[in-house]
């Protein structure tokens, strides 16, 4: 069974940077995408961004392009989301999941089979 562990979470002043991790465990092969979406509180949950399989392609949502880049080692079964730029409106617990069936990114959630149990992220202003 594989298991999703985000990190790299914190508080942060408007304008920084954070870069969060996403470690996956229990599996060998790494021919899954994987996705980042984030919630905030009393928001529905929202696509951030995601890479293929390969991390040759990436998807991003309009408000994070130019400021969030997603990347990905394989040989250490992690997927990495490096934040710059940082807003108030970023601050939301973020998820990464991992969609098994494919190996192209996608933003809709209900495609991801497994998440993680989230990593907070404060922006203050």
């Amino acid at each position: 069974q594989v298991q999703l562990v985000e990190s790299g979470g914190g508080l942060v002043q408007a304008g920084g940077s954070l870069r969060l991790s996403c470690a996956a465990s229990g599996r060998t092969s790494s021919n899954y995408a994987v996705g980042w979406f984030r919630q905030a509180p009393e928001k529905e949950r929202e696509f951030v961004a995601a890479i293929s399989s390969s991390g040759r392609t990436t998807l991003y949502a309009d408000s994070v392009k130019g400021r969030f880049t997603i990347s990905r080692d394989n040989a250490k079964n992690t997927v990495y989301l490096q934040m710059n730029t940082l807003k108030p409106e970023d601050t939301a617990v973020y998820y990464c999941a991992a969609d098994f069936t494919r190996l192209v990114p996608s933003s809709r959630g209900f495609e991801y089979d497994q998440w993680g149990q989230g990593t907070q992220v404060t922006v203050s202003s």
